[in-house]
């Protein structure tokens, strides 16, 4: 090969990646939230673990319409929601988020966002399905009935939610700020001994790192609860 030939290929190769660059546009660089941002920049490998437990409930709950996530953060994991279900719900506490959520809404047909309180009360339009991650562990004992009860009070019949939250049983190797700020840890039991006073079924799956299973409790990193069929 001469080295003309060297030097159209190369032009050849160039144009080629530039037009990719080009389809991509910087206008579609994604922008992680405050959040997300601080896990990629302090521990990177936590947000794998957040992106692994939003791929579980986005499978378990393929298919449905209008779902709900209580607790939804900078909604690092609507994306991977929105693969599966039609609509989701982001709701939240604190309005900073909120506002920061509906600045930056990349799906506003399908991603709505809201401040609430759902302590206080359900949300007004009854939901296909809810799901809850790393939120109840910062609900204080007294009110996690409460908690719960309002979520399947915000489903329809037979709707499901999925809790998550990190094991009792990890609590030994949590970094100091987990140990602060998590008030109200539970263990795979007594999770499922608290969603059945508000659903009919509860099914538990575990998640070590960003690996889901079935295998012995106690060593088990992260739990879900699948309720289902609100006790309403």
């Amino acid at each position: 090969m001469n080295n003309e030939q060297k030097n159209m290929d190369k032009l050849e190769h160039n144009e080629r990646f530039g037009v990719g660059v080009s389809l991509y546009g910087h206008e579609n660089a994604a922008k992680l939230g405050p959040y997300a941002s601080h896990d990629w920049y302090n521990d990177p490998k936590h947000l794998l673990f957040i992106i692994s437990r939003y791929k579980f409930c986005a499978r378990m709950l393929e298919g449905h319409d209008r779902i709900a996530d209580f607790g939804c953060g900078d909604g690092t994991g609507m994306p991977i929601l929105l693969q599966s279900v039609t609509r989701v719900v982001g709701v939240d506490i604190v309005p900073e988020v909120i506002n920061y959520n509906q600045q930056f809404n990349k799906y506003p047909e399908r991603v709505e966002y809201k401040v609430h309180n759902i302590i206080k009360s359900p949300l007004a339009e009854p939901l296909d399905a809810a799901i809850s991650m790393d939120v109840i562990e910062h609900v204080e004992h007294k009110d996690e009935d409460t908690f719960i009860a309002n979520i399947a009070k915000s489903l329809k019949a037979n709707s499901p939610c999925i809790i998550g939250t990190p094991n009792i049983t990890a609590q030994d190797y949590a970094s100091e700020s987990s140990r602060h700020e998590h008030i109200n840890l539970k263990s795979h039991a007594s999770l499922k001994t608290l969603m059945l006073r508000h659903f009919h079924s509860v099914f538990l799956f575990s998640m070590n790192d960003e690996v889901l299973h079935t295998g012995f409790h106690a060593m088990s990193h992260y739990i879900f609860a699948l309720a289902v069929n609100p006790k309403n």
